[in-house]
């Protein structure tokens, strides 16, 4: 059984991958109506094996209405005119979701900004005040 490595931190078997092979619509001529083209590929989150719990709840959330309600995520590629071209696109994707999935959220350290910040703010808003009360109409005496 092959493994494919997405990053140093997960790596799935070939055999969950699955790929089937459908026509493609839009330009293309006659190759469009003849050939299958277009691939979707399926990759099941929740049966995955080589998947920590963690990375399959981002994956989850990444996936959006491309996740089904068992599990299963689908990806349809479709925009090349050659069954290749498309494999590849489509398993790119599904590379690209599993790598953003497998990173680490990094968490946001709340700081205050400082008095002189505060102070610059202020300042800065009132000099804007003051240009912008210059721009009124001129007052007749």
């Amino acid at each position: 059984m092959a493994k494919i490595r997405i990053n140093e931190r997960v790596e799935i078997d070939e055999a969950e991958l699955e790929e089937t092979f459908i026509q493609a619509g839009g330009p293309g001529g006659q190759n469009v109506n003849k050939v299958a083209t277009a691939v979707q590929l399926r990759f099941d989150v929740a049966g995955a094996s080589s998947l920590t719990p963690t990375v399959k709840r981002r994956l989850a959330s990444l996936a959006g209405r491309r996740l089904s309600a068992s599990g299963t995520l689908t990806i349809t590629a479709r925009e090349h005119r050659s069954q290749q071209l498309n494999r590849e696109a489509a398993r790119g994707r599904l590379f690209e979701l599993l790598d953003q999935a497998s990173k680490p959220v990094k968490h946001r350290v709340k700081t205050k900004p400082s008095q002189a910040a505060k102070r610059k703010r202020l300042n800065t808003k009132t000099k804007r005040g003051d240009v912008k009360k210059l721009r009124g109409k001129p007052k007749l005496d």
